[in-house]
């Protein structure tokens, strides 16, 4: 995965993701972290876009922060923090779905249509929130204004 192919908003969120996932101790980066990430980022659209779709926000991080709680720590590796398999996944699906739209770069809005076909807790955190497929496909199109993504700072543009 070539991270240049994300726009600047979402590679602000990995590294914002990756914080969290040291400041807890947890081992890997995993899709809740990215999720949290997007939904704290100042300037981010991914709160309204969440919101256009009929997903409570504050009750979605709610529900991300205990996910979050849950997940193992590790002692003795400061620092040392990797993408998880899961996460991993969801970076391509992000990919083929920027693929399939003819976007030239990858962007946040992606990763919650990708977080409908995680198959962990994601996945299921997501779906109790309320989020299908179309309303997150609505509410996309409804933010990008039937444009392409064809600038890494096509987030800030909106």
């Amino acid at each position: 995965m070539r991270m240049d192919k994300f726009t600047s908003k979402f590679q602000v969120a990995l590294a914002d993701a990756q914080s969290l996932a040291i400041g807890r101790d947890n081992q890997f980066i995993e899709p809740v972290h990215v999720m949290k990430a997007l939904i704290d980022q100042a300037g981010g659209t991914t709160h309204y876009l969440l919101t256009q779709a009929g997903i409570n926000a504050a009750v979605l991080r709610t529900k991300l922060d205990k996910a979050i709680e849950s997940l193992p720590q590790v002692q003795g590796v400061e620092g040392e923090v990797h993408l998880s398999n899961d996460l991993t996944k969801l970076l391509n699906i992000m990919d083929k779905h920027a693929q399939q739209r003819k976007d030239a770069f990858i962007a946040s809005e992606l990763f919650i249509l990708a977080a409908l076909e995680d198959k962990g807790i994601l996945g299921k955190i997501m779906k109790d929130a309320g989020a299908n497929k179309k309303s997150i496909e609505q509410a996309i199109e409804s933010v990008r204004g039937g444009q392409k993504v064809g600038d890494p700072n096509a987030e800030e543009q909106r």
